[in-house]
């Protein structure tokens, strides 16, 4: 199994959830993140005071999902949530040696 975890522009959402969904993916966690990579965060005008925001908006999609289903999930998320401009996010992929599921009790990949 696999945990694949995406941090992507927040009005991309939408678009990589249809995307899942269409590869087949039957479920995901969505969190409201900020932080700042190579954008560096930008400059606002707030009543004639200019300041620094540091920690730009993102969101982080969670999903655990079987090894072979993992490399079309990756693929949808990378072609719907790209612009191919800075910023567009980064997808981090790690190994789950445990799955369960609290209801049934269903382990591994059944509890996917």
């Amino acid at each position: 199994m696999k945990k694949i975890e995406a941090i992507i522009k927040p009005f991309k959402l939408d678009e990589v959830k249809e995307a899942l969904q269409e590869a087949g993916v039957q479920g995901l966690s969505v969190v409201e993140v900020k932080g700042f990579g190579r954008q560096k965060g930008h400059t606002e005008l707030y009543r004639g005071a200019e300041y620094v925001v540091d920690f730009l908006p993102k969101i982080k999609i969670e999903l655990v999902i079987s090894d072979a289903e993992a490399e079309g999930a990756i693929e949808a998320i990378v072609a719907a949530a790209k612009t191919d401009k800075i910023g567009d996010g980064k997808i981090f992929v790690s190994d789950v040696s445990e799955a369960i599921r609290i209801r049934t009790g269903e382990t591994g990949e059944d509890a996917l």
